[in-house]
């Protein structure tokens, strides 16, 4: 398991201020300064994030250290960090999505689907994108398209949609 999880990605500069335009990846958007300090993915800098409000695509934010337009730009593409230990633990049904990418993925029969390269949500629930040898498969997180996620074994297996035809 990844050490460290993204919780976060700065999208801009929002107003003249210092104030950035947060995107949140935390279950509950919101929360993600309850996670301060957050850190650069180099962790290079480290930032304790206050939101001040929600706007299209995210949050407001203010972040300790940044304190004009021209700091908050610069900050632009720049993912948020906290440590894996921080985080709450999760119900046996629940994952990050930090500890399924890399994950083997086989189907039911065992024969091998790939690797988990990212996952994915569009606002419809979680899709797994599978990459094995420049193919990429794309699987719906659901119970029935993925009965296991073993985490400690290192693999998933799959049901994928249409498998049965």
């Amino acid at each position: 398991m990844s050490q460290r999880v993204c919780l976060g990605a700065i999208a801009g500069a929002f107003g003249v201020q210092g104030e950035v335009r947060l995107k949140s990846f935390t279950s509950e958007p919101a929360d993600i300064g309850r996670y301060s300090p957050l850190t650069t993915e180099d962790g290079g800098r480290s930032f304790t994030v206050r939101i001040t409000r929600p706007v299209t695509g995210g949050f407001g934010a203010r972040l300790s250290g940044v304190n004009t337009r021209e700091e908050a730009e610069a900050l632009k593409g720049v993912t948020l960090w906290a440590e894996r230990d921080r985080l709450p633990g999760l119900p046996d049904d629940e994952f990050y999505h930090a500890d399924l990418i890399g994950l083997l993925v086989l189907d039911t029969g065992g024969a091998e689907l790939g690797r988990v390269r990212a996952i994915y949500n569009h606002g419809a629930g979680d899709i797994l994108e599978i990459y094995n040898r420049g193919q990429q498969l794309l699987i719906p997180f659901t119970r029935a398209a993925v009965p296991t996620v073993d985490i400690e074994a290192g693999r998933i297996i799959a049901d994928p949609p249409g498998s049965d035809e």
